[in-house]
């Protein structure tokens, strides 16, 4: 497997590097013989401005994952939506009324780190737990590399579009906004 060149990383094929993975993202690499790349960072970079300025990647290439938590009633509704770092996910039209909530905001540090068994800054939508729903937007779906968290601050992830948009429980809806 060819790696990619994006920024100046030293990306690997992440199958090889699972210590390189959060637990959950390593697991869900082997279980769906994702085809991915992935890089160790400075944990202190691993925020996104930071990452893309110290290590050369266009923000274009980059995704940022976040998670969100909608209710409807007694009912929580856990989700995950993955846009471009040059955008922003449009949470209180196009996801709240794509996972049919009242109410949604984004998920507290806590409960985030705790629902995913991943570090907070690390998230990714590789590896989420059975029953999330992943909204991919459609210019991610699209991207022949991007650049996702690992699961843990000290690296990242290089995987295509495509295999983001199959993911388990996944998505592909257009729900970003510019900044």
């Amino acid at each position: 497997m060819t790696s990619p060149r994006i920024g100046t990383l030293d990306w690997r094929p992440a199958s090889e590097h699972p210590d390189l993975l959060a637990r959950p993202v390593a697991e869900a690499v082997g279980r769906l013989g994702l085809r991915c790349h992935v890089a160790p960072i400075d944990p202190e970079l691993a925020d996104t401005a930071a990452f893309c300025a110290a290590y050369q990647v266009p923000m274009e290439m980059s995704a940022n994952c976040v998670v969100v938590e909608g209710r409807r009633g007694e009912v929580v509704t856990m989700a995950a939506c993955l846009v471009l770092a040059t955008d922003r996910a449009d949470v209180n039209k196009t996801v709240r009324k794509h996972l049919d909530v009242r109410k949604i905001s984004f998920a507290g540090m806590e409960t985030a780190v705790s629902g995913t068994a991943m570090e907070y800054g690390g998230i990714t939508p590789v590896g989420l737990p059975a029953g999330w729903p992943v909204l991919v937007d459609s210019a991610v779906a699209a991207g022949e590399w991007l650049v996702v968290g690992s699961g843990i601050r000290g690296s990242k992830i290089a995987i295509s579009g495509g295999q983001l948009a199959t993911l388990p429980e996944a998505t592909v809806l257009d729900l970003a906004q510019p900044r």
